[in-house]
């Protein structure tokens, strides 16, 4: 393989074609930096795609309470059942395998003051386990907590906006804000992960105890929906069935109405957009290689018209002496070298082209909901490189084969 004079021929042969040869291994250079770029944007799309999911836990499950379609044991179709904290226990007591369940219940806009500033905003009554399933962060202080739920506490998280708006550069925590002219006192700020649409409504609403909103305001026990979410072990949609058919029964619904209890499987639609991107994966490799084996493929071909051309010298080199396998390692070497080459090359362009993306995308602050940090993955990178030698090789084995089988005294012949 080290053998000074084959490649000292190897490079005399190539400069000797040059445009032949560059041409070969632009073929090889453009099949890798597709490869590379378009799994990279593909990284990119899926990374955007995920990024709407946010931190909240994907194995959850939202129930909200719709109107009945079918009359059941006396109650007739068009009712609306009213989820209670009673709900909420039931569902943890017959179901443990729930790890979290987060009601909610929203007052309409409602005053929400400062000393003299302030603004009408959203109340909502939570328990503690609401900022562990969405896509909540908090930036100072703390959320709402299990004592404050069980003493009823009148405690508050505002929203950042709502920061901004009562308190600007002043410290908040450990104020008093007015709701509905009762002071709670400030003991988090929140917000969403990602500012989008369905997110703004995160910024300007106040969280506070759901005891406290049914002890203070006398909303009673109400839960407009809840968010619950399974052991790590356990997929929820196993748990789904589980808990429409306890909220049904205590609802009075009948078991195969469509309607009465709606609900939105987060898990489900997870692995479904997974698996969208598994499929979109294959169908880049697929597009990837396909370009990658056309250059092997011109490789390959090119080697022949070298073989055909060199005849009467392989004729040459064996009446010689030379040896079969002397003349396979000369034609392979020179096959492999401009394949691995010009593949290393495509993939360092790729990268670099996917780099310059992302380093554009943050140094101008460009954010998209469906692309976000495209990535080459290093590894996929050098495997793609070393299957192209792999590849290489087996190019150049079938003309290598051919000038070994060549006969010596036809080849002199060979005009």
């Amino acid at each position: 393989m080290f053998d000074r004079d084959i490649w000292q021929e190897i490079f005399a042969t190539m400069r000797k074609h040059q445009l032949r040869t560059g041409l070969t291994a632009l073929g090889v250079f453009w099949g890798i930096f597709m490869l590379v770029f378009i799994l990279g944007m593909g990284k990119g799309l899926e990374n955007g795609v995920f990024r709407g999911f946010d931190n909240r836990v994907s194995n959850a499950l939202y129930v909200w309470p719709m109107r009945t379609s079918q009359p059941y044991k006396g109650f007739q179709p068009g009712r609306v059942p009213r989820f209670t904290l009673e709900d909420i226990r039931a569902i943890q007591q017959e179901i443990p395998d729930i790890q979290y369940i987060a009601p909610r219940h929203s007052m309409p806009a409602s005053p929400v003051y400062f000393e003299d500033k302030g603004d009408r905003y959203e109340i909502r009554g939570e328990l503690s386990d609401m900022i562990k399933v969405e896509a909540l962060k908090l930036y100072e202080g703390r959320y709402v907590n299990e004592l404050d739920v069980a003493e009823s506490r009148k405690v508050a998280v505002i929203g950042q906006r709502i920061r901004e708006v009562l308190f600007g550069d002043a410290e908040c925590l450990g104020r008093y804000v007015r709701i509905r002219g009762v002071e709670f006192l400030v003991v988090g700020v929140f917000g969403p992960i990602q500012i989008k649409p369905w997110t703004e409504s995160d910024l300007e609403a106040v969280v506070i105890p759901l005891t406290a909103m049914q002890r203070t305001f006398g909303t009673g026990d109400r839960v407009d929906y809840f968010v619950c979410a399974a052991d790590e072990h356990i997929r929820i949609g196993a748990l789904e069935p589980k808990v429409k058919a306890l909220l049904r029964q205590r609802h009075y619904i009948a078991p195969d109405d469509p309607q009465g209890i709606g609900g939105f499987n987060l898990d489900q639609e997870f692995r479904n957009v997974r698996n969208l991107f598994t499929g979109i994966n294959v169908f880049l490799w697929f597009v990837g290689i396909g370009t990658l084996l056309a250059g092997i493929v011109g490789v390959s071909n090119i080697m022949l018209i070298v073989v055909k051309e060199r005849t009467k010298e392989i004729g040459i080199r064996k009446a010689l002496g030379a040896t079969p396998a002397s003349i396979i390692r000369m034609i392979m070497l020179e096959s492999v070298f401009i394949t691995s080459l010009s593949g290393y090359l495509g993939l360092i362009a790729g990268t670099f082209v996917i780099g310059s993306i992302q380093y554009i995308m943050l140094a101008n602050n460009v954010e998209t909901d469906n692309f976000h940090n495209p990535q080459v993955n290093i590894t996929i990178g050098l495997g793609a490189v070393i299957l192209l030698i792999i590849a290489g090789a087996f190019a150049g084995f079938i003309p290598a084969m051919q000038a070994a089988r060549v006969n010596p005294v036809v080849a002199l012949k060979d005009e």
